[in-house]
């Protein structure tokens, strides 16, 4: 759920990225309106119960195709070596 959300926000994620980036040690003082703004956008989603209904579907699919393969989601997507 946090990752979709991450996704969904992406635009504050890079606007916080950008501002830690260019502030370095001082980034906690000058990066509170971006951080503000990415916790809002994130709390929005966290809170929206289509958006859990969503993410519990996709977690309840990926449960069932790991207990039927064995094989967890990320490694059945992986491409395998072509050549050995």
């Amino acid at each position: 759920m946090r990752e979709e959300a991450q996704e969904r926000c992406s635009e504050q994620v890079q606007d916080v990225t950008k501002c830690c980036q260019e502030s370095e040690i001082l980034m906690i003082v000058k990066c509170r309106k971006e951080n503000s703004a990415l916790k809002e956008c994130l709390t929005t989603y966290y809170n929206d119960p289509a958006f859990y209904e969503e993410c519990k579907m996709e977690y309840l699919k990926e449960r069932e195709e790991f207990r039927k393969t064995g094989i967890p989601t990320k490694k059945r997507l992986q491409k395998l070596p072509t050549s050995m």
